[in-house]
C-alpha cells in the first residue's frame, strides 16, 4: 500500500472550524510540517477538503 506525504503550507488563522479539526487530526502543527499518511478513501476524503492548504506528494 502506497503512502503519502501531507505538507502544510498555508496557515489555518481566519479559516473554518471544520478545516482547522481536519488539520489537526491529520497531524499537521505549524506551516511547513509534514506528515505521512497511508493512501486510502479516508485520507484522500479529508485531503480533498483542505486542498488549498497542503501539498501531497506519494512518499517513499
Amino acid at each position: 500500500m502506497a503512502n503519502l506525504k501531507v505538507t502544510l503550507v498555508r496557515s489555518v488563522i481566519g479559516r473554518p472550524q471544520t478545516q482547522r479539526k481536519i488539520v489537526e487530526g491529520l497531524g499537521l502543527g505549524r506551516v511547513n510540517s509534514s506528515v505521512v499518511v497511508p493512501d486510502n478513501a479516508a485520507m484522500r476524503g479529508a485531503i480533498r477538503k483542505i486542498n488549498h492548504l497542503v501539498d501531497v506528494e506519494l512518499a517513499k
